[in-house]
Parts: structure tokens; C-alpha cells; sequence
């Protein structure tokens, strides 16, 4: 998107970025076939605005227990938030998107999700710029055919984390049963301490 853009050229547009965190997250699983992969904001924000300034970043997460690491990362880096939502993302994301609208020049919605449709063709209507960013795959062409602009998130723009290996550490009362005296018993106290906080760390 970026390969022709003039230097000489101010672009002053303020842009929304919504996330339907579940779709998008599906998405990648899908495709990699690992639960442990997610989305890379510090690639994939850059990528999406060019040269446009960022108005709201708001990541849209079906049920209560939702990251506190992504949502401070979001807030620090972008000032954005992460709002829980009762089932899907489609109704909470709809309405913060039609409340940005007079507030923004462009929109951009992280989902291949086709209930968007209508969405994006009101959006388009009341003269606000529409763009999907989503997986191709898994993305519907019906969306993509209503919107502006569609940018495909590939590999490069997501990351697998390796899953923590379990703590062996030896349970006190069995290590206790083992010992023949007290002063032996402090000492595996002490040792079993110092495992646990290696493995914490």
C-alpha cells in the first residue's frame, strides 16, 4: 500500500483500528495449527496506518478472563483498551465503530468475518474510509469486494510462544517423610525453596 505514496504529499488522516480478537485468533490457529500463536501489534500497526496517525485501537474479546499482559501492551504502546464482550465481538464492534464514525477518516477492521458487510457499507456511505485487515484464507470475499482497502496478515505479522514446561519440584511432605533428622529437613526445605523460585522465574 505504501509503494506509492508520494513523500512530498501531507496525509493528515486520523485512523480507528477495531479487532475482533476471536476471529482473528481463529484465523491464525487455523492456518498454523497452534494455539500458542499470536498477532505481532509492534509489526502489524505499523504496517496498517503508512503514514496516518492513530485515533483509537480498541481489541474486541469474547469472555471474562482476558490477557492483563496484552492489555497493558496495548494500552502502553497505542493507548489503546481491550473490552470483553458477553458472546461475539459483531455487536460491541458495530456500535463503537458507528460511534467513531464522524470522528475519524478511516476504519479499519481486523476480521474476515462476512457479518461485517453491512457494517462496512454503512460506514462507506457516511464517508469514512473501510479497510479489512484479516487472514486471505479464512477471509470472506464479500467483505473484502464492500471495503476500501483489504491487507492480508501473513506469517510475518504473527508469533508462536513456546509453551512452559510444568514444575518438577519435589512436594515438601514427600521430601519430609525421606529425611532422618531436623537439621536435614531444613536443608531439603531450603533446596525445594530455591527450585520453586528458579522454575518461577
Amino acid at each position: 500500500m505504501n509503494e506509492n505514496i508520494n513523500p512530498n504529499v501531507l496525509i493528515s488522516q486520523s485512523v480507528a483500528i477495531l479487532v475482533d480478537g476471536n476471529n482473528i485468533e481463529r484465523s491464525i490457529h487455523d492456518v498454523v495449527g497452534s494455539k500458542h500463536t499470536m498477532l505481532n501489534f509492534d509489526t502489524l500497526i505499523p504496517k496498517l496506518l503508512v503514514n496516518r496517525g492513530l485515533n483509537r485501537l480498541v481489541y474486541f474479546r469474547e469472555g471474562k478472563q482476558i490477557s492483563s499482559k496484552l492489555e497493558e501492551r496495548l494500552h502502553n504502546n497505542y493507548h489503546g483498551s481491550v473490552q470483553a464482550c458477553h458472546k461475539s465481538a459483531d455487536i460491541p464492534l458495530t456500535i463503537k465503530a458507528t460511534q467513531l464514525a464522524s470522528k475519524v477518516d478511516a476504519i479499519i477492521i481486523l476480521s474476515g468475518d462476512s457479518d461485517y458487510v453491512d457494517l462496512v457499507l454503512h460506514l462507506r456511505a457516511e464517508g469514512v474510509r473501510v479497510e479489512i485487515a484479516a487472514v486471505a484464507k479464512t477471509t470472506s470475499r464479500y467483505l473484502t469486494e464492500a471495503a476500501d482497502y483489504f491487507h492480508e496478515i501473513t506469517k510475518d505479522d504473527w508469533f508462536t510462544l513456546t509453551p512452559k514446561k510444568p514444575s518438577r519440584a519435589t512436594p515438601r511432605n514427600k521430601q519430609a517423610k525421606n529425611q532422618p533428622n531436623n537439621q536435614t529437613d531444613k536443608t531439603a526445605s531450603h533446596n525445594i525453596d530455591a527450585d520453586t523460585t528458579d522454575n518461577q522465574e
